[in-house]
């Protein structure tokens, strides 16, 4: 539709060269922009006989004639195209051990932590997966798998699994350190880590009063209804202090990437 030299905006995220008339990225979905710019007009360019000025410093002008080709990065190609298989596997396993603690009350003891940890140490990682009534477990299952989907597109599985066991195995150690007899089952310390670890970015684009793509009213509902569901009736198994633990180590370890993005 247009003739002259084509023209591409160069991905912020992932370096990716890519249309002009698109608003987000199609290898790393990043957003570029709000609205896609509106398409020139033919007589316009035919008068000018030039297109108009680079918006922003991220369009490029490629040769006469030629297409622009994409640049991949590895990193962005290999997030792009796999499948959240990390994020995938933490909701089946919490599934499956929701269905084998009904069909055996037994497994539960094995695998929370109820009191002291004496030389158990297993149950820092198994109390996690440890769930025993419906509308806790479908919250924080449906949580860990929003925002560990999210946040393996961006910094891919090894983050979200180091961060949804560490995040876990920390609040079932402050757990234990504070009170003589400890509960502590579920993973709403483990979402919240995600969640938290997730919003980085956008919390600090808020911070600087600039544009973010994410929903941050929505994630702060999430939050804020995983934080109340210990003190809630019924969902005394979730430890308040784990689901804190969580949330500071997500706002840490998602600073830390956000900076390591940065720096690269």
């Amino acid at each position: 539709m247009t003739s002259g030299a084509d023209l591409f905006v160069v991905c912020k995220q992932c370096g990716s060269e890519v249309s002009p008339y698109i608003t987000e990225c199609p290898y790393c979905g990043n957003r570029l922009r709000r609205r896609a710019p509106k398409l020139p007009r033919a007589a316009a360019t035919g008068r000018t006989g030039r297109k108009g000025p680079a918006i922003g410093g991220l369009l490029r002008r490629a040769s006469p004639g030629s297409r622009p080709r994409p640049v991949r990065s590895t990193y962005a190609s290999h997030i792009s195209e796999t499948r959240p298989y990390a994020t995938i596997a933490l909701v089946a396993v919490s599934c499956a051990a929701w269905i084998a603690f009904h069909a055996s009350v037994s497994l539960y003891a094995h695998m929370a932590l109820v009191g002291p940890l004496n030389r158990e140490w297993w149950k820092l990682f198994s109390s996690q997966f440890a769930y025993v009534y419906g509308w806790s477990t479908f919250i924080v299952i449906v949580a860990i798998a929003i925002f560990g989907w999210l946040l393996e597109r961006r910094h891919g599985p090894v983050l979200v699994l180091a961060l949804f066991f560490g995040a876990g195995a920390t609040g079932a150690l402050v757990a234990t350190a504070v009170y003589p007899l400890p509960i502590v089952s579920g993973g709403n310390g483990p979402a919240l880590a995600l969640l938290a670890a997730w919003a980085v970015p956008d919390l600090r684009a808020l911070r600087a009063d600039s544009y973010y793509e994410g929903d941050l009213l929505g994630a702060g509902a999430i939050a804020a209804l995983l934080l109340a569901m210990p003190f809630a009736r019924g969902f005394s198994e979730l430890s308040w202090l784990a689901g804190v633990v969580g949330l500071a180590i997500g706002l840490i370890v998602g600073l830390g990437a956000e900076r390591l993005g940065e720096a690269e």
